[in-house]
């Protein structure tokens, strides 16, 4: 499928680290940089040890590091996506990341997260969970496992939180560009009154609202009051998973075991977790809303 027309001020960025999670987060990268019509700028982060000055970080570069950057970004440009690259020589993984979010006018980072068990006072991951918590710009993690099978089911959870609309645009991007069936799914506890069953449907309805008249929509209420397991349970019939992070953060170790961990964990196939960025501090936004009552 050829690209839009491509929109240089609007940026993906895509940090790499090594050739196999490179191959497969560039394939999500091609997807949403078409539909999106964004520019890709595909970075290296080589962090440089405090007792070296930054610019000495070139000692610390290998030939092979350079070469994927260069292989990421042929292999774009032949998709018809605008790209760029870099390696950017940083104190840390995480200080590269958001400098580059910072330097370079980004709208949305895609990072890879192994789904490894968790540790103490870390979630996805040491760097993951820093720029999940202080990035300028929507971030999506794709936990990176086995080969990325052809798409062509993807399963979204619905629950009405504010970080769905961008497990939306990927999900109506991956589906545009693979034909994929997309599943709309929400999960309500049994205890809830019966006039929920309606305002379910009326959250799946919106939600179709954000594909194409292409797209075939599937719709599901689900009755369930372990929702993390309902979801995950679906997730053995479709090849992607995509769904906003849980409702008040995500990034804090008090929030393990909420719903979008969880089902990142232990869901069947790919999975996504998406968090849309928010100018506005949540503790501001409270302090608004009591003001006005």
């Amino acid at each position: 499928m050829e690209s839009r027309p491509s929109a240089p001020d609007k940026t993906l960025l895509l940090p790499v680290a090594n050739e196999e999670t490179a191959d497969r987060l560039l394939e999500t990268a091609i997807d949403i940089a078409i539909e999106r019509s964004l520019r890709l700028l595909v970075i290296h982060v080589v962090a440089v040890p405090d007792q070296l000055p930054l610019d000495a970080g070139y000692r610390l570069l290998d030939d092979s590091d350079e070469q994927l950057l260069a292989d990421a970004a042929a292999t774009a440009t032949e998709h018809g996506v605008p790209t760029d690259k870099r390696v950017r020589f940083a104190r840390s993984v995480t200080s590269g990341i958001l400098g580059a979010i910072e330097k370079e006018n980004v709208e949305l980072t895609l990072l890879g997260w192994r789904g490894r068990p968790p540790r103490q006072n870390v979630v996805l991951g040491s760097y993951i969970d820093v720029v999940l918590r202080k990035a300028t710009c929507d971030v999506l993690v794709k936990r990176i496992q086995t080969p990325q099978p052809d798409i062509d089911s993807i399963l979204v959870p619905i629950a009405g939180g504010p970080h769905e609309g961008l497990a939306l645009e990927t999900a109506s991007a991956l589906a545009t560009q693979h034909d994929a069936v997309v599943h709309l799914l929400h999960v309500r506890s049994e205890t809830d009154p019966a006039q929920r069953e309606g305002e379910a449907n009326a959250l799946l309805l919106n939600a179709s609202d954000e594909f194409d008249s292409e797209t075939e929509i599937r719709r599901e209420v689900a009755v369930d009051d372990h929702v993390a397991g309902a979801i995950t349970d679906r997730t053995t019939a479709h090849d992607v998973t995509i769904l906003g992070v849980s409702r008040g953060g995500f990034v804090r170790r008090t929030l393990l075991g909420t719903i979008s961990e969880a089902v990142g964990r232990n869901a069947s196939g790919t999975v996504f977790l998406a968090k849309r960025y928010d100018p506005v501090p949540s503790r501001i936004r409270r302090l608004v809303r009591r003001v006005a009552q």
